[in-house]
C-alpha cells in the first residue's frame, strides 16, 4: 500500500510504553475502579477467538471510529508491538474514511503516525 502521509510535521517525545499519566493518576486514586476495567478487558479479550494482534486492530478501529486521539495513540502502539505492520494501521484509517469523512480520518493518520515515529524511536 502505498504511503499517503510522508510523516509528521512536529518532533514528537517518545513515552515508551508507560501508561498515559492520565491512567496512571486514575489507577494511583481509584485503584478499585482500574482493577474492575483491567478485569473486564481481559474477560472480553477472551470471549473469543481473536487473537491479540487483532484485538488491538479492532481497538484501534474503534478508536478511529470516535475520533479518540489519545486511544487511537494508544492502541496503534499496541497493534505495532502485537506485530501489526504500520501500513495496516494506516488502511485502518482509510477504511474508515467514507464513514468518518476525510478531516477525521486525516486526523486518525496523523495520530497513527505519530505513534509509528515514537514506537520507532530509540529508547521507546
Amino acid at each position: 500500500m502505498k504511503r499517503l502521509l510522508t510523516s509528521v510535521a512536529r518532533p514528537i517525545e517518545s513515552r515508551g510504553s508507560a501508561p498515559p499519566r492520565s491512567w496512571q493518576r486514575l489507577a494511583r486514586e481509584y485503584p478499585e475502579v482500574v482493577a474492575a476495567y483491567d478485569a473486564l478487558s481481559e474477560v472480553c479479550r477472551r470471549a473469543g477467538p481473536l487473537d491479540e494482534s487483532t484485538v488491538a486492530l479492532v481497538k484501534l478501529a474503534v478508536s478511529v471510529g470516535s475520533g479518540a486521539g489519545r486511544t487511537v495513540h494508544s492502541h496503534a502502539k499496541k497493534a505495532l508491538r502485537a506485530g501489526a505492520e504500520p501500513d495496516t494501521l494506516r488502511q485502518i484509517a482509510l477504511v474508515a474514511l467514507p464513514t468518518i469523512g476525510l478531516p477525521a480520518a486525516l486526523d486518525a493518520l496523523k495520530w497513527i503516525d505519530e505513534s509509528i515515529v515514537e514506537e520507532q524511536s530509540p529508547g521507546a
